[in-house]
């Protein structure tokens, strides 16, 4: 009689775990690799991943006058960065990163390789930037990053110029 080493399905109140997920594991690659003092070194995934997660009222609270907290773009940043990073895994082609926000949290992210366009974001209330769940945020990326993995394979030859 042999036992299989295997763990159960997660139920739906379950939160995927950082290791579950290539995307969640890359944003918190690129949030240690934006940090020059090493302040997060030491730090859990889940904890560092910890202020993209916010319910609906919280949301809210946030004023969406005035500028954007720094730790906000930081976070836009790391999460697109973190979708570039993905495409370039699976595709091998840089992926460059260009955000463009006004004080007041509208604006644009773009993800490019070559002379294409990979990703095409408009941003709306950036200030309130986040997700309700770390499953939502971790599905949305990996959404964005496979339509930028079609886009990479399907016009190859224009990401190469």
């Amino acid at each position: 009689m042999t036992v299989a080493n295997s763990t159960p399905p997660k139920t739906e109140t379950e939160a995927m775990s950082v290791a579950d997920s290539p995307f969640l594991q890359a944003i918190v690659q690129q949030i240690r690799a934006n940090d020059p003092y090493g302040t997060y070194r030491n730090w859990a995934d889940e904890l560092l991943l910890k202020p993209f997660i916010m319910s609906k009222a919280e949301k809210r609270e946030i004023p969406v006058e005035g500028d954007i907290d720094p730790m906000t773009k930081g976070r836009i940043f790391a999460f697109y960065r973190a979708i570039a990073a993905r495409i370039e895994e699976e595709t091998g082609q840089l992926a460059t990163v260009v955000v463009d926000l006004s004080h007041e949290g509208f604006g644009w992210v773009l993800i490019f390789a070559g002379r294409l366009i990979l990703v095409s974001r408009t941003l709306r209330d950036a200030q309130r930037f986040g997700y309700a769940s770390i499953d939502k945020m971790a599905k949305e990326g990996e959404k964005l990053t496979q339509k930028g993995v079609e886009m990479a394979t399907k016009y190859s030859e224009v990401c190469d110029l």
